[in-house]
């Protein structure tokens, strides 16, 4: 079982820069990846970036690609999403989520994702 409670979301002009972070409550056995996931008003949820445990193997969603880091800092059982030139199409709610059962590879779709937060809205204006 592993609970994640995200922060870091607000109201951010466009241009600007936001950092989300993921606190995970796990055993200290667990390894697992992490991933941020975001959903639009009327759209779909979609991975924004993922993460493996060791930070050796990352993905990112191409409209973020170049404006967004995610990281993870093990021993604080918490992981980031740097997020920078933010434009009003981020305006989201952002989830984080975490995966046992591939935690070198991370998966890329929400559904392989077992545990996830319980979101923290990103807002964006022009």
């Amino acid at each position: 079982q592993v609970q994640l409670v995200e922060s870091g979301g607000g109201l951010v002009q466009a241009g600007g820069s936001l950092r989300l972070s993921c606190a995970a409550s796990a055993r200290t056995s667990d390894t697992y990846s992490m991933a941020w996931f975001r959903r639009a008003p009327g759209k779909v949820p979609e991975l924004v970036a993922a993460i493996n445990w060791d930070a050796s193997n990352t993905d990112y969603a191409d409209s973020v690609k170049g404006r967004a880091t995610i990281s993870r800092d093990n021993a604080k059982n918490t992981a980031y999403l740097q997020m920078n030139s933010l434009k009003p199409e981020d305006t989201a709610i952002y989830y984080c989520a975490a995966d046992l059962r591939q935690p070198w590879r991370p998966p890329t779709t929400a559904t392989a994702y077992a545990y996830w937060g319980q979101g923290t809205q990103v807002t964006v204006s022009s």
